[in-house]
């Protein structure tokens, strides 16, 4: 028979790794007067009797590491420092071992977000879910901070909002509710994973009314904290208010001190320094909503915020990616192509999150600096779009609609050359202008596709897919359908199909003895929209396709040709090496056939002999 189970008072709060809905938090109890945080107190939750307890000595109290380990500020680097080995004494008898996550995991499972504008899609999805709730906007901008004058990031819907127990799942780890098909968030792992790549410390406000009770929340997950202090757990302080009446009352779940003592750890590690400072946090949160600020941005290897809101007032950027073009003079062609929203998403959140979902808001807008996003619908800006179905080749009890993809031009081809399809998963972005052809392949510009395949599972930063087979058949379905658009439709923008330029060339191929101008005159090169004539000395246009391409692109081409080139003929010099290698192993197996053939034989002669001189 199990435990019985009581609601007991804890002191810290030790996230915790779950999958089950039912294990949400674990905590054990301290008195210890040297403890960097006197008493971080939680929510009365379910545990075992008291006899089955950790005691307080289980709790390990590391050594602080001096500052220069602690103060990187580049998030790559952030993982990189040392605490001192405690010792930790063994549990009673009885007693289960506690299984910890040091602070470090947070910083190591964010890593999992290679790219920023990732974990702040993690973020704008939590509050996509949150429609079924009531939401109505989502605000993304930049916060003042006034202790130190430096810039935050806010995210603020007005959505359900998180209770007491809302809030510590969403600070645990592994923990998830959504289980539906049409929200994307799965893992329960994204906020903690999200936030954690773009700063390092996070506080979340919270307003809920759960059963007719209204509560507002305060959580603090702070990788400062918990580094400065020399944690090897982590710990994260929270405070609760009963706001049903005219004043907002502490929710107190073990004494007043406890209470008091999350609400100080908070104060010295968050941006506000007063009680009065955190309630102002709350008065534009309305009913229901969640306020979430993450501070202490990290920097990039210069030294500088990775994000920028200084180049522009309506939007934030990546400054590394902004800033690739340098201040060098660009081509014409170039500047085009960096305009083209294919190029801008790589820095311009405005550019990414007007094209993140697929299906457009009817009550919902996500509003960026203050001013509401404008979705853009890639598949209607397309000219010449048709649409092809395909049918993924699931289980035999799968009931998987067909996959409609939208394929056409972009309607500045064939002047660019942006090509690739914009995979959604359940609605939302996974890999946009992906490019299904060969690398230096000239078919299929200017062809862009849109598809929404929710029968493959997108990874963990949701900014790609899974290697499943599912996924090669589909990449080996979208080859197809781009060739079979190709060939039946870039004579539309201009543009000779690959089977008409070799059925010319070969009816031709007599006639090239009459000169270098019959020879021009009868085979012309493939029209297009572009003036070829007005481009710069240095662009020459490419056999197969209509982009012009410049000399030092046909070298950068060159050098990748050399170097696949020279890995051919590295494989080809191990190939010959293997082959030599069996035919040894082959000579070796054949002289030992014979000699166990000539065994073979000689003890069969013997035989014949012995029977021989018996019969005689």
């Amino acid at each position: 028979m199990p435990p019985k189970t009581e609601k007991v008072v804890v002191d810290v709060v030790d996230i915790v790794s779950s999958d089950d809905e039912e294990c949400v938090a674990l905590a054990t109890g301290t008195n210890n007067p040297t403890s960097p945080i006197r008493r971080v107190t939680s929510q009365s939750i379910s545990l075992a009797p008291p006899q089955q307890q950790l005691n307080s000595g289980d709790i390990a109290r590391p050594l602080v590491q001096t500052d220069q380990n602690l103060e990187s500020r580049s998030f790559w680097k952030a993982g990189n420092y040392a605490l001192s080995r405690t010792a930790r004494s063994a549990p009673a008898s009885g007693q289960l071992e506690h299984a910890r996550v040091h602070p470090k995991f947070l910083h190591s499972n964010a890593t999992s977000h290679k790219w920023a504008f990732g974990a702040i899609a993690e973020l704008l999805d939590n509050a996509v879910d949150e429609i079924h709730n009531g939401a109505t906007f989502v605000k993304v901008d930049k916060f003042d901070i006034i202790k130190d004058h430096a810039p935050a990031l806010i995210f603020q819907d007005d959505g359900g909002g998180m209770d007491p127990e809302g809030m510590r799942k969403c600070m645990s780890l592994g923990y998830s509710s959504k289980k539906s098909n049409t929200t994307i968030g799965q893992y329960g792992n994204g906020f903690k994973t999200s936030t954690m790549r773009l700063g390092s410390d996070v506080i979340v406000f919270s307003r809920a009314t759960h059963e007719s009770k209204a509560t507002q929340s305060v959580g603090l997950l702070s990788y400062t904290f918990l580094r400065k202090t020399g944690q090897d757990d982590v710990i994260v302080p929270m405070i609760d208010f009963d706001v049903s009446g005219q004043l907002a009352e502490p929710i107190i779940y073990g004494s007043q001190d406890d209470w008091y003592s999350n609400l100080k750890t908070i104060l010295e590690w968050s941006p506000f320094a007063s009680k009065e400072q955190l309630m102002q946090q709350f008065e534009d949160i309305g009913r229901h909503g969640t306020k979430i600020i993450i501070y202490n941005l990290w920097l990039n290897d210069e030294g500088i915020y990775e994000l920028s809101f200084d180049d522009d007032d309506e939007d934030i950027r990546l400054r590394d990616e902004a800033n690739g073009g340098g201040l060098k003079k660009l081509h014409k062609r170039v500047v085009e192509l960096q305009s083209h929203i294919s190029y801008r998403l790589r820095f311009s959140l405005r550019a990414y999150a007007s094209i993140l979902y697929l299906r457009k808001f009817i009550n919902f807008s996500i509003i960026l600096r203050g001013k509401p996003v404008q979705q853009l619908m890639i598949a209607d800006e397309l000219k010449y779009s048709k649409v092809s179905s395909y049918k993924p080749n699931l289980a035999a009890s799968s009931k998987e609609a067909a996959v409609e993809t939208t394929i056409g031009f972009i309607k500045e081809a064939p002047a660019l050359s942006v090509s690739g399809f914009n995979v959604y998963n359940k609605n939302r972005l996974i890999r946009p202008f992906w490019k299904v052809t060969a690398e230096g392949s000239s078919k299929g510009h200017g062809v862009v596709g849109v598809l929404e395949a929710n029968f493959i599972e997108p990874a963990h930063d949701k900014q790609d897919f899974e290697r499943s087979s599912q996924f090669i058949r589909l990449e080996a379905r979208l080859k197809q359908i781009l060739s079979d658009y190709w060939k039946n439709h870039c004579h539309l923008i201009g543009l000779l199909p690959p089977s008409f330029r070799a059925q010319n060339m070969q009816k031709e191929l007599p006639r090239r003895s009459g000169g270098k101008n019959n020879l021009q005159k009868d085979f012309p090169v493939e029209p297009t929209i572009v003036d070829l004539e007005k481009e710069t000395h240095n662009e020459v246009v490419s056999e197969d396709g209509p982009a012009s391409v410049s000399v030092d692109q046909i070298c950068e081409e060159n050098i990748q040709l050399f170097l696949r080139c020279e890995e051919f003929m590295k494989k080809e010099t191990e190939m010959k090496e293997e082959i030599v290698k069996l035919e040894k192993e082959l000579e070796a197996a054949k002289r030992k056939r014979a000699q166990l053939s000539s065994i073979v034989d000689t003890s069969r002669k013997q035989n014949i002999a012995k029977r021989l001189e018996k019969v005689s």
